[in-house]
């Protein structure tokens, strides 16, 4: 279990352990408004995603308190809204998120605990 602050989201974010397997992503969002919470596959020297790992793919599932229909994937990018209080999601990667290999970032304070 990988517990990241609201200081280490923010901006840059920060960089992701390595995922293997089904994971609950649970967020907690202090604002009395919506946020976002973003899970980006770290980009190549060139700033591109070319022979870069789709780490964004897999099953995405089990939303507590998410609409799942703020959900936006690509094979590199996750993002979801996330309102105020704690709400989660379940995330089955494809192929294991290799250790640094993704950023995870998140606006308004939010806090992520990785089980």
């Amino acid at each position: 279990m990988a517990s990241y602050t609201a200081n280490q989201l923010n901006g840059a974010g920060t960089p992701t352990e390595a995922l293997s397997g089904l994971k609950t992503f649970t967020l907690t969002n202090p604002l009395n408004s919506s946020a976002y919470f973003t899970v980006e596959t770290v980009r190549n020297a060139t700033g591109s995603y070319a022979n870069q790992p789709t780490n964004a793919l897999g099953t995405y599932a089990t939303f507590t308190d998410i609409d799942v229909d703020t959900l936006i994937t690509s094979s590199y990018i996750s993002s979801v809204v996330v309102p105020p209080g704690a709400s989660s999601y379940r995330f089955t990667p494809t192929a294991t998120v290799a250790l640094n290999s993704s950023m995870l970032r998140a606006t308004g304070g939010i806090t992520l605990v990785i089980s």
